[in-house]
């Protein structure tokens, strides 16, 4: 299993595109065969910034996601187009 976690900080004046991008890229990934979790965060300080938290079966589930139509659309020309900045993190699992 992979966890991803996804901090962006969305240009002034975007923040509803910003909302409505991750409003349909959560309902379209949550659909994917390899995905475990696909949350989407906004901070209660700052209205432009949201951090995403998803998990995915592996890496292959996540190279599959980032090859997804609606991840395209939403992510790399929605999201990222309007992005101040974009920090990914990748985890994994410490086992127990």
């Amino acid at each position: 299993m992979l966890a991803l976690a996804v901090t962006y900080v969305i240009k002034s004046g975007h923040e509803a595109e910003a909302v409505e991008f991750l409003k349909r890229l959560t309902v379209a990934t949550r659909r994917e065969p390899g995905n475990r979790m696909y949350f989407a965060h906004r901070a209660q300080d700052d209205p432009r910034t949201f951090f995403l938290y998803e998990q995915y079966d592996d890496q292959a589930a996540l190279d599959a996601h980032r090859a997804t139509p609606h991840f395209e659309q939403y992510g790399k020309n929605g999201l990222q187009a309007i992005a101040e900045s974009r920090h990914p993190a990748l985890y994994v699992p410490l086992g127990a």
